[in-house]
């Protein structure tokens, strides 16, 4: 695995920036916009992914990063529920909440990967 440096550096975090900017763009079209309550939601359940990822990196503790990745994880399974409703609100055509599904999908395994990976390597932190 590469070495990381900074939490920009970790792909789960690229991968939910986009997802992200995705959800803001999905969610501002037509009557999506205007159902503000589900609409933020899913806005702050998308930011929390990348903001949990970065928090827990920023710990310089790997029990706490595991924990802010299992956190953004979560967040992620939120997401994941609200596409549902959204789709089902006729907000996100079948393509689009094909699309936005399977990038939360993909974000949510590489989580699920990295903090396995943390949870079994055994090597001394780098100081920082």
């Amino acid at each position: 695995m590469a070495t990381i440096r900074k939490f920009e550096d970790i792909e789960a975090w690229k991968d939910s920036m986009v997802l992200a900017d995705a959800i803001y763009s999905a969610s501002n079209q037509g009557p999506f916009a205007k159902d503000f309550g589900l609409r933020d939601q899913m806005r702050r359940a998308a930011v929390s992914i990348s903001s949990n990822i970065a928090e827990g990196f920023e710990r310089n503790s790997k029990p706490e990063f595991i924990r802010f990745l299992t956190i953004a994880k979560g967040s992620a399974g939120e997401l994941r529920s609200q596409l549902y409703l959204a789709h089902r609100q006729g907000y996100l055509t079948d393509d689009s909440f094909n699309d936005l599904y399977s990038q939360v999908f993909n974000v949510s395994r590489k989580i699920s990967r990295f903090a396995e990976y943390l949870r079994n390597d055994t090597s001394e932190p780098s100081p920082s």
